[in-house]
């Protein structure tokens, strides 16, 4: 996608780009939930060294599982125009016509926390791996129903499963936006990627990360957050859940502001109850 962008963007002056295929921890361990083997770089380590060690000019993430705090020396250099950014749900109509005590298979704290308050009676079973090894797995029978991205399947070209409305289960920080990230100095190859660059995502993307900053959130933190353009006027909205779904707190500020972003986290947490504002830092 992000090759098929720049040659759209540079026609004849587009230089020939060759993709390198880089296996993460992320990739390869499917066993264990993030938080428990080094969160979200495990999608990013391998990829930030083959940058900065020159092997690569630029790499291409799923900013949904980008850490919140990169290194000054990489900048995130392009956005693609952002995907659905719902979640679907494969093994069932919706959330309501799950089977009484349903096995759900997720390794997402997020969505664990929003099943639980919305069903308390289901059972979430770890799901790890790819579209494929979770599909697979709910077809095994491991499980009743899985969630995955709206905007994954669709890049796959997998219609499956059902959308969950936005008002039901407000997605990830940045689902469905697609990153490029490059070396700070490379002013080449910032040039070459800034022509892709899709404004309304970046300023998105952005505000919802700095939420994530502001907030203190890692890998372990339940936390969704969306923010939306309507009729020329940009808001955030955003949720805090404890990870049992028993406890949560949401709120919606204007993006008029550059601090908007501090100011709803800093209105999270001090309505938060304890055992939520227990699993982030803050400011």
């Amino acid at each position: 996608m992000v090759a098929d962008a720049i040659r759209a963007a540079h026609g004849a002056a587009a230089p020939e780009i060759e993709i390198v295929p880089i296996r993460t921890s992320g990739d390869r361990i499917q066993d264990r939930a993030l938080a428990e083997v080094g969160g979200k770089a495990l999608w990013t380590k391998e990829l930030d060294r083959a940058l900065l060690g020159g092997e690569i000019d630029f790499a291409v993430h799923s900013m949904k599982d980008v850490e919140t705090h990169r290194p000054a020396t990489i900048a995130i250099a392009a956005l693609l125009p952002r995907a659905d950014v719902r979640d679907r749900l494969i093994g069932a109509e919706s959330v309501a016509a799950l089977p009484q005590g349903a096995r759900i298979g997720t390794s997402s704290p997020r969505r664990s926390a929003q099943l639980r308050a919305l069903r308390p009676d289901v059972e979430i079973v770890l799901f790890r791996g790819n579209v494929a090894t979770r599909l697979a797995k709910l077809a095994a029978g491991e499980a009743e129903a899985t969630l995955l991205a709206a905007a994954g399947l669709d890049r796959l070209g997998q219609a499956v499963g059902h959308a969950i409305p936005i008002e039901t289960m407000l997605p990830a920080p940045a689902q469905g936006a697609v990153g490029v990230e490059a070396r700070a100095d490379d002013g080449r190859v910032l040039a070459l990627l800034g022509p892709i660059d899709h404004a309304p995502t970046r300023r998105a993307v952005e505000a919802e990360r700095a939420l994530l900053a502001a907030l203190g959130a890692d890998c372990r933190s339940p936390v969704a957050a969306l923010a939306r353009e309507d009729g020329g006027l940009w808001t955030l909205a955003a949720e805090l859940l404890d990870e049992a779904g028993s406890a949560r707190v949401s709120d919606a500020i204007a993006l008029s502001e550059a601090d908007a972003p501090a100011r709803l986290a800093a209105r999270l947490l001090d309505r938060a109850p304890a055992r939520v504002r227990a699993l982030f830092t803050g400011p």
